[in-house]
Formats: structure tokens, sequence, C-alpha cells
């Protein structure tokens, strides 16, 4: 191993006083809503940070739902192929040319006030896309949007014990402001309810569209554009309320500050809590052993096979994250349905809001569930189902094509609601736990970062595509959805660990496992050196101490 790879994983009180942590909060057995301080926090969190999610959701059913509004569609003369995907991929680019400006902005003004920010800048393209007089006003105003979105994310994602669960830009110092305020007994479902507000977002959207679709007026696709300032409106009114990020506070040296809000919120206000001090000083020795790992280069992450493979496996799944059809639902809906004679914009609608409603109940149910299941298994499963799925799609699409069958058309659509829960059983539901369980501690970050930015890269990338495929191609540009698909099975059975059942030491050496061997065996040559000119010892005893002493160094690695 690296020195810098020593120095990730070097001894450190740290996973003791997690274990303290976690021991004490499952002692606690008053249900949140029995404590009026943590309760009052829960509901502020509505508002501002579960809101944040939202906007997302809102935002692809809301460009879902626009092409299937006659007066959207004529204002703009009806966009489609290279125009329409560059409508809907403005968003992403927004999102991809804020980044780097996103850790900055997140560690230098607060959480509270990069939620502020980023809703503020929302709010400014939410208002031009409403007042858009052209197409290039409507696509300046979703690239604005796009700035905007990371920001507030950023600030307010989750993480799940620690880990990242739902981010832009991961890594230590990114951590979601309500769960670095959520009690630890409730963090886990604080992850799972962040995930399936994207959900929420979507239902409101195609709700709305659903509703004034059939207004002849402009109003008819600027009341949808209007609405989406609504999550964040709701995040500049209601932020005011909502406490600091106690780890922000103590990284800036207020820790009295941050102290008093613990206490408030995790102990009713009692400044003596043995708990609170305990995560006081799980957040301090969290903060100090961030400091080691940043030092860990990029270099070191490609120095090594084990590495490697790592590499190439998050960069894998941000693309399959985006480029297994899920893109086409969420983006393209009324294209799609058009090419199989679905050409009524209330039909187009209806189907848009029930398919965002299905996706809000199978994703909510595997969040909570999916992690008891085996991994790589539940990977298999998923790219296994969206290629029969995607290919029984294709031949509908193709036979309808050729026929008209209505047949062949309300399969597609059954095809479509089947989708949904293929894709949310790993893909949706399972990445963010896999990857943090693929990446040692000291290389999480910089392994997430891959993971997001192929991700949003291959969303820019799909939603401008996708448009320009179905115009030009119809039902046979579903074949390269089959054949890519086809591929993401193979490279899951062939590359794929599975990571579910082990302990952080094995994790740590998943593919290193001939380097714990190695290490293993010198210190039983130091073993052998020191005690042979002394004592003689039992076969069976000088085995034990060697495995002994060996596992602590494995995890001293």
């Amino acid at each position: 191993m690296s020195s810098n790879e020593k120095k990730g994983e070097s001894h450190h009180p740290k996973p003791q006083v997690d274990a303290l942590v976690s021991e004490m909060a499952m002692q606690d057995k008053t249900p949140w809503y029995q404590k009026p301080n943590l309760r009052l926090l829960y509901l502020i969190f509505l508002p501002t940070c579960l809101g944040v999610e939202m906007t997302s959701g809102f935002d692809s059913s809301m460009m879902n739902g626009l092409q299937a509004v006659d007066s959207w569609d004529t204002f703009f003369h009806s966009p489609r192929s290279t125009l329409l995907g560059l409508m809907s991929a403005m968003y992403s680019l927004g999102a991809i040319l804020s980044l780097p400006a996103v850790p900055l902005l997140s560690d230098g003004l607060g959480r509270r006030r990069a939620i502020l920010l980023g809703s503020f800048i929302m709010v400014i393209g939410a208002i031009l896309q409403t007042c858009s007089k052209n197409y290039a006003m409507f696509v300046v105003s979703r690239f604005i949007l796009g700035l905007g979105i990371p920001l507030a994310i950023v600030g307010a994602s989750s993480l799940i014990g620690g880990e990242i669960v739902r981010i832009i830009l991961p890594g230590p110092s990114y951590r979601g402001l309500f769960l670095e305020l959520s009690h630890p007994k409730e963090r886990a479902i604080m992850g799972s309810l962040f995930n399936s507000c994207y959900f929420i977002g979507s239902i409101v959207a195609a709700g709305i569209t659903f509703g004034t679709f059939n207004m002849r007026s402009n109003w008819g696709w600027r009341i949808p554009s209007l609405l989406q300032i609504f999550p964040s409106v709701l995040q500049i009114t209601f932020i005011y309320f909502l406490p600091e990020s106690p780890r922000w506070l103590i990284s800036k040296g207020r820790g009295d500050e941050a102290m008093a809000i613990l206490a408030k919120y995790h102990a009713e206000g009692d400044m003596n809590s043995e708990f609170v001090k305990a995560e006081f000083v799980q957040i301090e020795q969290t903060l100090e052993l961030e400091k080691e790992t940043s030092k860990v280069g990029w270099m070191d992450m490609l120095a090594q096979a084990g590495m490697r493979r790592r590499l190439l496996i998050a960069s894998f799944l941000g693309l399959v994250t985006q480029w297994s059809g899920n893109g086409l639902i969420s983006y393209f809906l009324a294209r799609i349905l058009d090419n199989v004679g679905i050409h009524d914009n209330r039909t187009k609608n209806l189907i848009n809001l029930a398919n965002t409603c299905w996706g809000f109940l199978n994703a909510t149910a595997f969040a909570l569930t999916i992690s008891r299941f085996k991994r790589r298994s539940m990977y298999l499963l998923c790219t296994c189902s969206i290629l029969a799925i995607f290919t029984g799609w294709t031949i509908c699409s193709a036979q309808y094509a050729i026929t008209e069958s209505q047949a062949s058309s309300r399969a597609v659509i059954a095809f479509i609601f089947l989708y949904s829960p293929a894709y949310n059983i790993a893909y949706n539901a399972l990445t963010y736990t896999f990857l943090v369980e693929l990446f040692p501690y000291h290389v999480r970050a910089k392994g997430i970062t891959i993971f997001q930015w192929f991700g949003r890269m291959a969303g820019f990338f799909n939603q401008f595509v996708n448009p320009i495929g179905i115009a030009n191609a119809g039902w046979k540009y579903y074949i390269s959805y089959c054949i890519f698909i086809f591929l993401e099975v193979i490279f899951v059975y062939f590359l794929f660990p599975e990571t579910s059942g082990k302990t952080l030491e094995e994790l740590a050496f998943l593919y290193e496992k001939d380097e714990l061997e190695k290490q293993k065996q010198r210190v039983e040559e130091e073993l052998n050196k020191e005690h042979r000119p002394t004592e003689q010892r039992g076969d069976s005893t000088e085995k034990q101490s060697i495995e002994k002493v060996g596992g602590e160094e494995t995890k001293s690695a």
C-alpha cells in the first residue's frame, strides 16, 4: 500500500466513537414526535431541505408534460429533434458548469446560505422561463435554473449513517444540512425521504400540466413554469427558522454554537447530555480524519489494480444510471407515445401522471427494504429485467410501426410502467449504498465524485441526443438501448463484487486479498524472528497469536 493509503486508514479512535454514538442513540426509546424541539426541527425540514429535491423532480416531469401542451408546442413552433434536446439538456449543462464553485460557496457561506443562494438563482430562472418571449429566452432560463440546483442540493442533500445518498458533488465537506441536524436514530429514514421527494415534485408537475394542457392561452405552459418557483420560495421563506449545521460551525471554530444546537434538538435542551457530548467529539474526530484523508491524490487511486477496478465500476454506474432508458421516459414520454399512435394530449398527461405516482410508490418501497438483499444479485435482477422490458418494448414498437396494432400500442404502455420498478430496484435504491461499500473511506469522496461526473455528463448527452434519435429513427433508436443494456448485464455479471455482509476491514481489501495475505506473512516472519531464541510455543498457540496480530495489522492498513 502507498503511504497515503496508510494515512487514510491509520489508527484512529473514530470507529469507537461512532459505535458509542450509535449505541446511545439506539438506547433512546422516546420517539421523535414526543420530543417538542426535534419534532419542530423535522417539520421545518419539509419546506426547506426536503423541498430542494422536489425541484429536480418537478423540472423533469414539467418538461415531459409541456410537450403535451398545445399552447407550448405552438408558441415554440413545435420543437423537435435538436431544438427539443437543447431545451432539455440546458438544465443539466448549467448544473455541470456550476459544480466547481459549489464546494467553495457551500463551505464558505454555510449550508443555510448556500441553500438560500441556490434558491434565489432558481427563482430568477423560473421567472425568466415564465416570461419567455422566444425559444432562446426559454433555453437561457433553463440554464440559469441548472446553475442554482447544485448549490441547494449540496446544502440540503442527505447522508445515510454519515455517508452520501443523493448529492451532486460528494465529499467530506458536503454533508447534507438536514442529516447533520437529524438525530442519528432517524438518519436512514431521512435519507429515504429525501430520495422520495424527487417523485413528489414529479407528481405535482405532472398534475399541474394535466390541469393546464387544455388551456388555449399561453398560460397553459406559463402556469407550470411559474409554479416551478414554489419549492424555492418555500426554502427562502422558512430557511431562517432552520439552525445552521453543527458540523459546519465546528469547522469554523464556533463550537459553543454547535453544542447549543445539538443540545436543543438532540437532548431537548440538556447541555450536560452525555449523548450530545459524544456527538460533538464524533464530529471533531471526523473533521480531523477528513483532513488526513484529503491528502490522498488522484494518482494514488490509479496506482493499484484494485483501485482502478473500483474507478471503472464507479464510472460505469455513472453512465448506466443515465443510459438505461430512464431519460426517455423522464423527459420525452410524449414523443414516445406519438410513435405508438397516442396523440391525445389528455391521454399523454394522464399516463405521465400515473407513471410518476407509480414510480414514487415503488421507489419508496425499495429504498426502505432493498438494502437487506445482496447487492450483486439485485443489480443482476435490475439489468436483466430492464433488458427484457426494453426488448419487449422495442418489438412492440416495431410491430406498431408495421401494422398499427392497438394491442402493440397498449403493450408499450405496459412496458413503460414495468420499467419503473425494474430500474428503481437497484439503480435508484442501491447505487450510493454500493459505492460507499465499494470504496475505502480515504478515497470514497473521490470515487463518488467520479460517479457523479460521469452521471452528469451522460445525462446532458442523453437529454440532447434522445429527441434526435426518436425523431430520426423512431423505434429503431431503441435497439441501441437494447445493445447497451445487454452490455450492462455482462459488465455486472463479470465485474461487480458482492459487498453485502462484509466487515469494513474486508471491504477495504475487497480487491487486495494478496496484499492482505502478504501483510499477515510479514507479521508471521517478524514474530518468528523475535521468539525463536527464547521460548518454545505450541503450534496452535503461535498460530492464534499470528492470526490475531495479522488482523490488527489489517485494520491499521
